[in-house]
C-alpha cells in the first residue's frame, strides 16, 4: 500500500495527544487510565477519543490498521508517553505487527529519538512481550545478514552530506554513513520502507520539521529522510 503523507502526519500528531482509555491493571505496573477515568476529567475529550480518533481517524481506508500502528508507536516512543504503550504495543501485534519488527522499531528509534525514549519503550514492551509468550525466537538477531545496499543512491546521499556538513562535522557525517545507512537501515527484520516510516513519523511527532537554514540538524536529518522515503517507497 502506498503511504499517505498526510495520513500519516494526521496519526502522527494525534498520537501526541490523544487520551486513549487502558485497563487499570498495567502490565508495567503504571497508572493507566479507563474510559471512566477520562470521563471524570474531560467528557468531551473521552467523546472525541471514541468518535474521531478510534472511530474515524483509526478506520480511514488510505492506511492500514498495521501501517497506523507502526506510525503511533513510533510517535509515543519518540516523545517517550508510556502510558499509551501498553495498548498501543498490544494493538500493534494484534495488526500484524512482527515481534522482531517492534524490537528493530524501538532499536532504530534509538538513533533518532534518543537512547533513553528507547530504553523506556523497552521497559513496557518487554511486559507486553511476556504478557503474550514471546520469546527470544521470536526476536531479531544482533548478527544479521544485511540487506543489499543501492550503492548509486547512497553514494549520492553521502556526498550530499559530506558536501554541506563534512567539514564541520566530519564525525557526524561518517557516523551517519557508517552506521545508520550502511547497518541500521540494512537490518532485514524491519523493511527499508518500514524504517522510513517510522523515521517520518517520529519526525513529525517531534516537531522536526524545519526546513530553513537556521538548524543544521534539521536540515541534514530532512536530506537524509526526504532522500530515504524517495528511495523506500513501494
Amino acid at each position: 500500500m502506498k503511504m499517505q503523507p498526510a495520513a500519516i502526519a494526521l496519526l502522527s500528531l494525534m498520537a501526541i495527544q490523544s487520551a486513549h482509555a487502558e485497563e487499570t491493571t498495567s502490565m508495567t505496573g503504571m497508572l493507566m487510565l479507563t474510559n471512566e477515568d477520562v470521563r471524570k476529567v474531560a467528557p468531551a475529550l473521552e467523546a472525541y477519543t471514541q468518535s474521531r480518533l478510534l472511530g474515524d481517524v483509526w478506520k480511514r481506508p488510505d492506511l492500514a490498521p498495521r501501517d497506523r500502528s507502526i506510525v503511533t508507536l513510533a510517535a509515543l516512543i519518540a516523545r517517550n508517553q508510556t502510558i499509551e504503550m501498553p495498548f498501543h504495543f498490544n494493538l500493534a501485534l494484534d495488526n500484524g505487527v512482527k515481534p522482531r519488527e517492534i524490537s528493530e522499531i524501538i532499536t532504530h528509534l534509538a538513533f533518532y529519538a534518543g537512547w533513553g525514549n528507547a530504553m523506556s519503550a523497552i521497559r513496557v514492551a518487554k511486559d507486553v512481550f511476556a504478557a503474550r509468550h514471546v520469546g527470544v525466537d521470536q526476536l531479531p538477531a544482533v548478527s544479521i545478514t544485511p540487506l543489499p545496499l543501492n550503492e548509486a543512491a547512497e553514494a549520492q546521499r553521502s556526498k550530499a552530506v559530506q558536501e554541506q556538513f563534512g567539514s564541520s562535522f566530519p564525525r557526524m557525517a561518517q557516523y551517519t554513513t557508517d552506521v545508520l545507512f550502511r547497518d541500521l537501515w540494512l537490518r532485514p527484520d524491519l523493511a527499508s520502507r518500514d524504517r522510513s516510516l517510522v523515521t517520518v513519523s517520529a519526525l513529525i511527532a517531534n516537531g522536526q520539521t524545519a526546513v530553513g537554514p537556521t538548524s543544521s540538524r534539521q536540515c541534514l536529518l530532512r536530506r537524509m529522510f526526504l532522500q530515504s522515503v524517495l528511495a523506500n517507497r513501494h
